[in-house]
């Protein structure tokens, strides 16, 4: 058997199931629910007319009560134009509908949030801004996902500065707060600080980028940050940068993957599939952290990472891997807490709150509830567990309030955290 075919065959099993959870007994994972009665005539007069018309008079004299008379206030649009599917590229909007909808569950199951998921096929950055701001007056938040970088940077910007509801490309903001939060423990395991730590990122899109502006926030040193792309590292004398990579460009004399993994301390694999080889992470330094992103198939799968580190801490973007740095973890409970306070943005305090509330949940002791939902008997701060379960109800609990809380203490929230 091949090397691809090995690889293959380890993802055949799940796909086959993936198949089948999509397909049956329904196609689709997500539909509509009624939340008012329907069973009789006056239930029917009041739902549409002509009871209808009153709240509708009301909103027109005061489009804020829509807060009040609709969903608008737990509704979330999960967006995408396809461009950048998880690991997979672009492979357009109505490909990536599957994930939309996988989004919507996961905003429902974790948060009680309620999502429309909208394919756009837009045939440039500003149609895809147009078409988002003319539909926004529905949704009391935007979650712009799978929108290739860098057009996500300019879409994302534009929006929040049209909109006054929150706007989160989850892709970057997301996957950046569960890799700083992650990180952190792991570094404090390793015995490492962020200020000291070397850092080498692989993939400069929304994620990568978004991760070393977030890291740089937290108190990571600029010139210890190496972000690798297709053409290698992204240095200041290279002329083929756009101004976002630019912003993440260093004076260096190394050039390429290898040559920054030499000594290295921390590895964030944001990419694809397969690009790091066991030499790379045993010329690491003493005591390294490895973040394989990549999904479905990590920079390196964990077997390989530790057969050449033993002291290792290691994590992936999988949830059949120990210490999944799933974004599942920020997005449910950062909208939550944005809406809850009617946030007119997530602004970056919020985000270092949802940070630090992951962080610290990590160290707590784990509830027997969790324990039982992923089939262990005991589960404890430390290697394997730098970043909390998915199923932990705490999550709840603590990071819609940060984030809430945060909303409020920077200006950006229009009701009091106990309305």
């Amino acid at each position: 058997m091949t090397d691809s075919q090995n690889k293959a065959h380890l993802d055949a099993d799940i796909n086959r199931q993936a198949l089948d959870f999509h397909a049956l007994p329904r196609p689709g994972k997500i539909g509509t629910e009624i939340t008012k009665p329907a069973a009789t005539q006056h239930d029917l007069s009041l739902a549409y007319t002509p009871g209808v018309a009153e709240p509708v008079r009301q909103i027109h004299a005061d489009p804020d009560l829509a807060y009040s008379y609709t969903n608008k206030g737990n509704l979330v649009a999960v967006i995408t134009d396809g461009t950048a599917v998880l690991g997979l590229g672009n492979v357009g909007g109505l490909a990536g509908k599957p994930v939309m909808e996988g989004k919507a569950v996961l905003f429902k199951r974790f948060a009680g949030i309620d999502c429309f998921d909208i394919e756009v096929d837009a045939e440039s950055p500003q149609a895809f801004i147009e078409t988002v701001a003319r539909i926004a007056p529905t949704f009391g938040g935007i979650n712009l996902e799978d929108i290739a970088a860098p057009h996500c940077f300019e879409i994302e910007q534009a929006l929040i500065e049209q909109l006054d509801i929150p706007v989160f490309h989850d892709d970057q903001h997301g996957t950046a707060i569960i890799i700083a939060a992650g990180l952190l423990n792991g570094l404090e395991l390793q015995g490492k600080t962020l200020a000291d730590a070397r850092i080498v990122v692989l993939g400069a899109g929304a994620a990568g980028i978004a991760s070393v502006r977030l890291l740089l926030a937290l108190g990571a040193q600029r010139n210890n940050i190496f972000c690798v792309d297709r053409q290698g590292i992204i240095h200041l004398g290279r002329q083929d940068l756009n101004p976002y990579k630019f912003g993440v460009a260093v004076e260096t004399e190394k050039r390429t993957l290898a040559e920054a993994m030499e000594g290295a301390d921390v590895f964030i694999g944001v990419s694809g599939p397969d690009l790091v080889a066991p030499e790379m992470v045993a010329a690491m330094a003493p005591r390294p952290i490895v973040f394989a992103l990549s999904n479905p198939v990590p920079e390196i799968r964990p077997a390989a990472a530790l057969a050449v580190r033993d002291d290792l801490v290691m994590a992936t973007g999988r949830s059949d891997y120990p210490n999944q740095i799933n974004n599942v973890l920020g997005f449910p409970f950062i909208f939550r807490g944005a809406l809850d306070v009617r946030a007119s943005r997530i602004n970056e305090a919020m985000q270092i709150a949802a940070v630090e509330a992951l962080r610290a949940l990590a160290r707590e002791p784990v509830p027997a509830e969790v324990l039982e939902a992923y089939g262990l008997k005991e589960l404890s701060f430390g290697p394997d567990y730098i970043i909390p379960k998915p199923f932990d109800p705490r999550l709840r609990e603590r990071v819609p309030a940060a984030v809430a809380r945060a909303a409020i203490d920077s200006g950006v929230a229009r009701l009091p955290a106990d309305h």
